[in-house]
């Protein structure tokens, strides 16, 4: 789970910003420029020097790239608690920022890809998976054995993980998942769930990679195309402060 919600502050401290230049652009207009040294003067002068960087920084996040960090164990072992992430905004449509309304839409999610989306029950929070079912696909689990249309997923397990996060017990694995190779966690004991979903027109069917610990599709259902945030690409820090030290080898790998 990701926590969203700078993107409204951002676009909240530009309007404000960009107001008081207008207010001030009008003042002058009229003959009645600030007077120095007053509040409203001050008020001016930071405007003037905020609105080209908000004005940019609302950009980046909004059409390009956006920061996350994660604070949860759902998708270890391909992102661990700490880890700070960039996802690319235009993977999945350029949208308008707090609505995420799709202005143009640009491309859809891939089997295997690892996406940010707003979780559809609570819309204020951003949350990060792996997509497993694309619309029309059956997807099917009964432990930890997954088939998609009929067709099983093979993986291997490697033995116990050693990594920092992660529950007790858990193994290692490899999973060949579409055209994507990536590692998953395997909990015997946790009892993960049982069924079979047919993806529905528009939506995406999505699974952490910690396959028995993680709050996913099987739980609450299918992601919409419209809640979809971005793809998630690098990984380019790590720090858990309460947990352990920045993890250097983490920088810069890429997220698959």
């Amino acid at each position: 789970m990701i926590v969203y919600g700078i993107a409204f502050y951002f676009l909240l401290a530009l309007l404000v910003s960009g107001g008081v230049l207008l207010a001030a652009h009008i003042r002058r207009r009229r003959g009645r420029a600030p007077a120095p040294g007053g509040i409203f003067a001050h008020a001016v002068d930071y405007s003037r020097s905020l609105f080209p960087v908000l004005f940019v920084i609302l950009f980046i996040r909004s059409f390009v790239v956006e920061p996350f960090r994660i604070p949860s164990g759902s998708m270890v072992p391909t992102l661990l608690v700490g880890d700070f992430i960039l996802v690319n905004k235009f993977a999945y449509g350029i949208r308008l920022p707090v609505t995420n309304q799709v202005l143009i839409p640009t491309g859809r999610p891939h089997v295997g890809n690892v996406v940010v989306f707003r979780f559809p029950e609570k819309p204020w929070q951003d949350w990060i998976k792996r997509v497993v079912g694309v619309p029309g696909s059956l997807v099917s689990y009964r432990g930890n054995n997954l088939w998609i249309n009929g067709v099983p997923i093979p993986h291997r397990c490697l033995g116990p993980y050693r990594g920092p996060s992660g529950p007790p017990g858990s193994l290692l694995c490899v999973e060949h998942l579409g055209h994507v190779t990536h590692d998953i966690l395997i909990t015997p004991g946790l009892g993960a769930p049982s069924g079979s979903t047919l993806v529905p027109p528009g939506h995406y069917f999505v699974m952490g990679d910690d396959r028995d610990d993680s709050d996913d599709s099987r739980y609450w259902g299918t992601v919409p195309y419209r809640d979809l945030v971005g793809r998630a690409f690098l990984i380019w820090f790590n720090w858990d402060a309460f947990r352990h030290p920045p993890l250097w080898n983490r920088i810069g790998r890429l997220i698959h």
